[in-house]
């Protein structure tokens, strides 16, 4: 099985939703563009990624979000080394299709009364179905590391959720630990590195906004 020496996560850079929450009133969410700065943003990232992976091959897989493709595009990796896959389990968070500001906000109070994996937003998702597709798919890139030719490194453009759902299947984190941890800033990175001893270790942890609590206990 030819492993990936790494596997990189990227969020996507600032999007107009996260400096205007009213625009999901009027736009769906996965139309969402890029703000000039969510550009800056993505810029500084493809710096660092092309340092990162010099003239090495790369395997990428791209939510199927505006925002997502217009980071990726903006890090300018170059064509010859990279192969793109959309793949929309990497999408965000469903919360219905279209969100009234003030409801959004009293989802969000019983979400953070229930517990953010469990609870499931009206027409949407909770993040224990997020945490299912984004398993689907980590099965997926299991199977596609028996590949000979595999690229040394994977790539992957998507949501904070999803970044921290994805490292809380690959490592067995809990769910009071999912829950402790806070999405990473747009355009951030968290890589998982292939270490001497065969086992990934994450570059960077995700900033902790509380100790690990079961919902039993905090009610």
């Amino acid at each position: 099985m030819a492993r990936p020496r790494r596997i990189v996560l990227v969020r996507h850079g600032e999007s107009v939703g996260n400096v205007d929450d009213s625009v999901y009133e009027r736009e769906p969410d996965h139309a969402l563009a890029l703000t000039d700065r969510g550009r800056e943003q993505a810029e500084e990232t493809g710096k660092h990624l092309r340092e990162i992976f010099g003239d090495e091959r790369v395997s990428v897989y791209v939510s199927p979000y505006r925002r997502t493709h217009e980071t990726l595009d903006t890090f300018r990796l170059d064509p010859e080394l990279i192969r793109v896959r959309e793949e929309p389990r990497l999408r965000e968070q469903d919360w219905g299709n279209w969100q009234e500001r003030d409801d959004v906000k009293l989802q969000k109070a019983y979400r953070d009364a229930y517990g953010h994996f469990f609870f499931r937003f009206p027409q949407g998702e909770s993040g224990a179905d997020v945490y299912d597709r984004v398993g689907g798919f980590l099965e997926s890139l299991f199977r596609s590391f028996e590949e000979p030719d595999h690229p040394p490194n994977v790539l992957l453009v998507t949501h904070g959720l999803a970044m921290r759902l994805f490292c809380m299947r690959w490592f067995h984190w809990t769910v009071a630990e999912f829950e402790s941890l806070s999405n990473p800033g747009n355009a951030e990175v968290r890589m998982l590195v292939l270490g001497e001893d065969g086992k990934y270790a994450l570059d960077k942890p995700f900033e902790r906004w509380r100790d690990p609590v079961p919902h039993w206990i905090d009610g």
